[in-house]
């Protein structure tokens, strides 16, 4: 067919289009194939869609959910593509991307213990509850993202001292420095008694709560996963609120892979700093002694060589790996 330009066999489909529909069967049809045999299943999209509604998760992060939790490997890109295709590809306002430029640098230290970030989460009262509102105070390790948590009713300096008691106990490792802002309750008392534990205790420039990041993002990773899930339930009980939040502190440590590590969970990069390092002995926080390699004869600062000892292998007591309590509750469907 010369003057139409096209060929006989084009002619002959579209003749036998217009007879069976009209002008109808002549519109374009879509190219899509029949069959797609690579397409991502259905289960995986559903899990994807499940993650990016109920937590927010953007494409690194559902990544590496789905391989941890469902050994299910996807690139990022073609997580990225069924969000786009799904309207979903948008995150909320508060969590969109940042260009590099408005962004802080980042930093991390290169052996657990060495700082420790230190800071309270003020607990909005829930719908229903007899009491105004919670404090949680948080300790996060900057180099393993490692974290001890804990609810008070009160926000004192005594409360502090009482937490600062319990972090240290609890953390599997001596800590150097903790860093704290500049709020009432680390003051004078907290600051004296730290320093009486040989632990070093340094201010962050005010009104910076960037200089405690770590701390501060851990917060809102603790509104969006933790008290967003407790919408509706009322907890009066300060005992039993430290209960389910031992439970969301076990998960965090040892189940949920962290983007800043890399996927691993904050017990896994413990293990892999530790794991062929020789470090020294951890020293007790119980009892006021001079900074760890000095001890004091008169007014001089002889220096004491540590004993190296290999690293221990397993977590002392309290931070045992098992499978977390929060498994059923942050699981994917």
């Amino acid at each position: 067919m010369p003057l139409l330009r096209i060929t006989r066999q084009t002619f002959f489909a579209w003749y036998r289009r217009y007879e069976e529909k009209g002008l109808a069967g002549l519109r374009d049809r879509s190219k899509r194939p029949l069959t797609s045999p690579k397409a991502t299943q259905i289960e995986v999209v559903e899990k994807i869609i499940y993650l990016r509604a109920n937590y927010h998760f953007g494409p690194e992060k559902i990544q590496m959910y789905l391989k941890r939790y469902h050994d299910i490997t996807i690139s990022r890109s073609g997580i990225w593509r069924i969000l786009k295709r799904l309207d979903m590809n948008r995150l909320p306002s508060s969590q969109r991307y940042k260009r590099h430029v408005d962004r802080w640098k980042r930093y991390e230290k290169a052996q657990p213990g060495h700082r420790v970030q230190i800071d309270v989460k003020f607990i909005a009262p829930l719908k229903g509850s007899r009491r105004t509102r919670y404090y949680q105070f948080t300790a996060i390790d900057d180099c393993t993202r490692l974290r001890v948590l804990r609810l008070y009713d009160r926000l004192s300096q005594k409360t502090a001292i009482q937490f600062i008691d319990y972090a240290l106990e609890r953390f599997p490792f001596r800590v150097d420095v903790i860093q704290t802002d500049n709020g009432s309750e680390f003051q004078t008392s907290f600051h004296w008694h730290v320093l009486d534990k040989g632990v070093g205790h340094e201010y962050i420039k005010p009104q910076t709560p960037r200089l405690n990041g770590k701390v501060e993002r851990s917060h809102r990773i603790d509104a969006e996963e933790f008290y967003r899930l407790l919408d509706g339930v009322v907890i009066d009980d300060s005992e039993i609120f430290n209960e389910k939040l031992r439970e969301w502190e076990h998960f965090y440590n040892y189940a949920r892979p962290h983007g800043a590590l890399g996927g691993q969970t904050p017990y896994e990069r413990l293990r892999q700093k530790t794991a062929s390092d020789v470090r020294r002995p951890r020293q007790s926080h119980t009892r006021s002694v001079p900074p760890a390699g000095f001890e004091r004869k008169g007014r001089t600062a002889a220096p004491i060589l540590p004993v190296a000892r290999a690293a221990r292998s397993v977590p002392p007591a309290g931070f045992e790996p098992a499978t977390p309590a929060l498994g059923e509750r942050c699981s994917i469907p």
